[in-house]
């Protein structure tokens, strides 16, 4: 059945625009106790570092307290952290409230089950269908109360160094974190730091405004810059919710989900611990595929979106996927895409095989890509526009079988993705140019 407010990860926009508004949160807050929980159960709530985030904080506890369920309220937390202690506080379900690598006029709130994973379709149906109910509190002996976890912090980061062998050390290393004024900004330096590492921290100074804003994953070059002036070893760049990673080596180049995938499976190979295969998604790199079917890993594709690729994950009873973007999934360690949990598996690659992590990238080459975000303003179905589907069979046409060509909605933004890879660097550029101006066209 189609959702109503649900999209592929968990409810985003703008805030103050329906469904975004503290009204919303409100009645969301309570339906959500109605579906998960009972009384005396607790949910957690945590947030990144925008300012709406608090407003949303209050208008959840409300809701929730009148549905007569508990809550446990963590402050700023990464969202796998939240995952984490979802199941480690024995909470019937976890509620983040982020809108990732978005700037900070956006925000969402996405759920966790007791078990730190994705809620199925069902539950999220069954909340909206509530949702659109009259809301009646309970009596008050069966409010719900509130409190707040002081040590959640410290918690997530003693979890965190717990994935690697407690005998690694990462004394030695020179790492630049950045944590893109986001919800990582006082966890991630301490995990490193506390590893042994020399941490430099760059956006680790949120104020409400500044998440995401020329800094994180999506915007890497003042990370790289800072590499280079330090010469350190490695950058690490987080994004404002902290479940995605991207690196930058010693030479000041990046290191993308699809390569940093690659280096954690063929670690877990060479050790002995890769179980099943690798999954991507469609996004991910063709050389990604190539170099694990070298190493005799299998490879699948799942749609693009984390959920979709734990889902492939356990279909194939496999560990380790992830999405190009950094999105990396290590089902050995963790229930959901945590930013420093991969990287704490890469620098044990590097340290393991004494290797720089430019080396460990270069057993993978990436083929040219190009991806054009074209802006839309409603939805689209792209199949039923014949210039584009038109298009595309040229495209493919001309690339005879040694590229592929990618149309894709997004799911969190109003955007239309065109992707082209392929072995010539000036003919993907040409093709996804040709094929963009045909959307945006079309669109």
């Amino acid at each position: 059945m189609p959702r109503k407010y649900f999209g592929t990860d968990g409810i985003r926009g703008r805030v103050g625009s329906h469904p975004v508004t503290a009204e919303f949160m409100l009645k969301l807050g309570w339906a959500a106790g109605r579906v998960l929980g009972n009384h005396g159960d607790r949910v957690v709530i945590g947030k990144d570092t925008r300012i709406s985030g608090y407003m949303f904080e209050s208008a959840l506890e409300a809701g929730l307290s009148a549905a007569g369920v508990d809550v446990r309220l963590l402050g700023p937390m990464p969202t796998p952290a939240i995952a984490y202690l979802t199941r480690t506080l024995h909470a019937c379900a976890g509620i983040v409230i982020s809108a990732s690598h978005n700037a900070y006029a956006d925000n969402g709130i996405k759920f966790f089950s007791s078990e730190g994973t994705k809620l199925p379709d069902d539950v999220e149906q069954a909340i909206e269908a509530e949702i659109d109910r009259e809301m009646i509190t309970v009596e008050s002996d069966m409010l719900g109360k509130a409190e707040r976890v002081d040590d959640a912090a410290g918690r997530y980061i003693e979890f965190c160094k717990s994935t690697i062998p407690a005998s690694l050390s990462l004394k030695g290393l020179k790492i630049v974190v950045d944590c893109a004024n986001g919800a990582t900004y006082h966890v991630a330096p301490s995990v490193f730091d506390e590893l042994g590492a020399e941490v430099i921290a760059i956006g680790v100074e949120p104020d409400g405004l500044n998440i995401n804003r020329s800094c994180g994953s999506t915007q890497p070059e003042l990370l790289q810059k800072i590499v280079l002036e330090h010469k350190a070893d490695l950058g690490i760049a987080l994004d404002g919710d902290g479940d995605r990673v991207i690196m930058v080596d010693h030479e000041g180049d990046l290191v993308d989900g699809d390569e940093l995938l690659f280096i954690i499976a063929r670690s877990r190979q060479l050790e002995g611990t890769l179980h099943g295969g690798v999954v991507g998604t469609l996004m991910s790199n063709l050389g990604l595929e190539h170099a694990l079917q070298s190493n005799n890993i299998a490879f699948s594709r799942a749609n693009v979106g984390d959920r979709y690729v734990l889902e492939l994950l356990q279909q194939s009873n496999s560990l380790i996927g992830g999405e190009s973007s950094g999105h990396i999934i290590c089902l050995d360690r963790t229930t959901t895409g945590d930013g420093i949990v991969s990287a704490l598996q890469v620098l044990s690659a590097m340290v393991k095989s004494g290797k720089s992590l430019h080396d460990l990238k270069g057993g993978m080459k990436k083929y040219p890509q190009r991806m054009i975000n074209v802006p839309v303003s409603h939805k689209v179905e792209l199949d039923s526009e014949p210039a584009v589907q038109d298009a595309v069979k040229s495209a493919e046409q001309r690339l005879a079988g040694r590229g592929r060509v990618l149309l894709r909605p997004s799911g969190t933004e109003p955007l239309v993705r065109v992707m082209v890879e392929g072995e010539d660097a000036k003919q993907v550029d040409d093709e996804a140019d040709q094929l963009a101006n045909v959307v945006a066209s079309a669109v």
